[in-house]
This record gives structure tokens, sequence and C-alpha cells, in this order.
């Protein structure tokens, strides 16, 4: 089962068990949270594409960064939990690393800080 699929799964079946665990407004938070951590895990798969066609279309991969920091910007206007948030601040530095590399001419950024990151979301955004 691919990382995309595992990732999904596990973000259907938070948002099922969810409204059993939390109140209302923790229960908008979470989903808030399975969302954007489903968009970012798209976006990532989106890089991965992007990066291994580099050479042809370096635009596409700057186009999933960019979709990367919209999703990470709107999680973290809202989130107050500390691990959630060292995990935005490691998805951002990695973006902007390979930003960096790409920018430079790097045809294979190194992607593993970004991936490692996204996970690390999926995982605390999945109770």
């Amino acid at each position: 089962m691919s990382a995309r699929r595992r990732t999904a799964l596990a973000l259907t079946t938070a948002a099922v068990t969810i409204p059993l665990l939390v109140g209302c407004g923790a229960l908008d938070k979470a989903l808030d949270c399975v969302k954007t951590a489903d968009a970012i895990a798209q976006s990532v798969d989106n890089l991965r594409q992007a990066v291994s066609d580099i050479a042809e279309n370096p635009l596409q991969a700057e186009q999933a960064l960019d979709r990367i920091d919209e999703e990470l910007d709107s999680l973290k206007d809202r989130t107050d939990d500390a691990d959630l948030g060292k995990a935005v601040d490691d998805l951002t530095d990695g973006v902007d690393k390979v930003r960096t590399d790409i920018k430079n001419g790097d045809e294979t950024p190194d992607i593993t800080p970004i991936t490692d990151a996204a996970a690390e979301i999926g995982k605390i955004c999945t109770p």
C-alpha cells in the first residue's frame, strides 16, 4: 500500500472516529487538521512527481511547493499544539531548502525532510 493511500486511510478513519472522541469545538479543529494533513499529503505527492520531472518542467515543482506553503499557512493559523507546530516548522524549513536547491539549479533536490515532516503531521492529526 502506498504512503499516500495509508495516509488517506488513516485520515478517513480519523474523520469517522473523531466525532466519537471529542466535543464540537475540538471536533472542528481536529477535522480541519485532518483535511489540511490530507491536502499536504496530496501536495507532497505532487511535489514527488514534479521533482522527478524537474528537468522538463521546473515550474511544476515551484507550484507544488507553493501549494504546500498555502496549506501550511492555513494549518499554522489553526493550531496551538506544540508537536504539530514543530512538524509544521520542519515542513516549512524543508520547503524552503528544496525551493533554494531548485533555484540554485539542483535537478535532484532531497525532499526527504518534506516527506518526513508531512508524515509526522499526518500522525499528529490522526487520533
